[in-house]
């Protein structure tokens, strides 16, 4: 299936340096794609013109006057800058003009943009940040990372759901295990939100695991990992803090001595290795679930290497009809959770 992907060229730290050639480069390995690159005049040069003429039609121009900074105000930037990148790369998918949206830009504003453009399905109260974390098994999904960061449990349950499809969907996983994050595994354990949510999640058909800790998350004891956006966020940034300090400490003790740097050398396969599991570039792109659409959050200080893997994740989450799949479980779930209720019955 022929993929369009409406890219944020502004986004992001580095901006046009990073997301176009990362366009170009995602171009070259899907050769059947097509992107939609939005972005202020001035980036459309005679530079650009020549590298894009490689792909033909393939490559689509959108100006933007406006550009939503990393540090603004989701509502100023929602209200204020109609014609940002941003929000003519997320009114692209709304016209059906694009299947998907990735922008590197500030979060906040590109969940608001989103939310208030595409709307977000029904069964859905919150839309969700969910996005990949390396574990011992390989990966795991984790949401919400800072969307939501009071929910119910029925937020939580719907969470599961949509972070269950996602794995189906680009991962092609059947029957995802979903664990949700608590203080303890044992029933008993974590606030009320969290017990009641312990309750309807064995209840919906998902293959649900039961509580995990924070250490499973690195263990993936299960492929879906549930908690609300406060909690979501703390453990990311936390996991990234530490990946950051591991590989500082080890690039020090390895620099110490003429000795430690013979060994360093001897083990450099290792270390390049070591590293590239640990590359949170390889695991960058973000989806927002839960909206009449796909979109993708790529880290802010992507390189171009990573910034193409949000690319290939959103294009992957149009191809496998993400969005669908979530609106017809969710549409079943209502349907189940309205004849089970009193209401229902009498009706």
């Amino acid at each position: 299936m022929p993929i369009t992907l409406a890219i944020d060229c502004m986004g992001g730290d580095h901006g046009p340096s990073v997301t176009i050639p990362a366009a170009f480069q995602f171009l070259e390995e899907d050769t059947r794609a097509r992107v939609i690159l939005v972005g202020l005049p001035e980036i459309f040069d005679a530079g650009f013109q020549q590298a894009a003429a490689v792909f033909g039609d393939r490559v689509i121009v959108r100006t933007a006057s406006e550009v939503v900074g990393m540090d603004e105000a989701p509502a100023s930037a929602m209200r204020g800058k109609k014609d940002s990148s941003m929000r003519v790369s997320i009114d692209l998918v709304k016209a059906g003009e694009a299947n998907a949206a990735v922008s590197a830009g500030n979060t906040g504003a590109l969940m608001a943009i989103s939310r208030f453009v595409l709307k977000t399905l029904p069964g859905i109260d919150r839309p969700a940040i969910a996005t990949i974390i390396p574990s011992m098994k390989g990966q795991t999904y984790m949401l919400d990372l800072g969307a939501n960061v009071d929910c119910s449990a029925e937020h939580l349950l719907q969470f599961a759901i949509m972070g269950s499809l996602l794995l189906e969907a680009v991962e092609h996983s059947a029957s995802p295990s979903v664990g949700l994050l608590n203080i303890g595994e044992e029933d008993i354990k974590g606030n009320e939100v969290v017990k009641k949510a312990a309750e309807l999640l064995r209840s919906s058909g998902l293959n649900f695991y039961g509580n995990v800790e924070g250490n499973d998350i690195f263990k993936g004891t299960t492929d879906v990992v549930v908690c609300d956006g406060f909690v979501g966020n703390v453990a990311l940034k936390s996991a990234e803090g530490l990946a950051h300090m591991i590989t500082t400490f080890l690039s020090e003790e390895f620099k110490r001595s003429w000795l430690t740097k013979l060994v360093a050398l001897i083990a450099m396969p290792v270390l390049k290795r070591f590293k590239r599991r640990f590359d949170p570039g390889r695991y960058n792109g973000a989806a927002l679930l839960g909206l009449r659409g796909v979109v993708v959050k790529s880290h802010g200080s992507a390189s171009q290497l990573a910034y193409l893997w949000a690319l290939r994740r959103a294009a992957e989450a149009a191809r496998n009809d993400l969005v669908e799949r979530i609106s017809a479980r969710m549409s079943g779930y209502t349907a189940a959770s309205s004849e089970s209720s009193p209401e229902g019955t009498a009706a």
